[in-house]
C-alpha cells in the first residue's frame, strides 16, 4: 500500500494569522512564523513538513482560503 505525503502552501501576504488552521491539524504540522508579512501579521507555515498527510483540514477551516494542500503518493520500496 502506498503512503501519502502532503504539503501545504500558504499565501503569506493574505494570511492574517488567525490561528484557526493550527488546532485543525491533528499532526501539529502548522505554526505561526516569527516573521510578519507586508500587513504586519504573523503568518502560518509548515513547522513539521515531514508529518503532513495532506488531509486538507487546514484548508477547509481557513476563513480566507489562503491554504492550498498538495498530496503525493509515495511508492513502497
Amino acid at each position: 500500500m502506498a503512503k501519502v505525503r502532503g504539503a501545504i502552501k500558504v499565501d503569506i501576504e493574505r494570511c492574517k494569522g488567525c490561528e484557526v488552521c493550527i488546532p485543525s491539524c491533528q499532526f501539529k504540522v502548522i505554526s505561526l512564523s516569527n516573521q510578519v508579512n507586508g500587513k504586519g501579521y504573523h503568518y502560518a507555515y509548515m513547522e513539521k513538513p515531514e508529518e503532513c498527510t495532506g488531509c486538507t483540514n487546514c484548508a477547509i477551516v481557513c476563513p480566507d482560503g489562503v491554504i492550498t494542500v498538495y498530496r503525493v503518493k509515495l511508492e513502497d520500496t
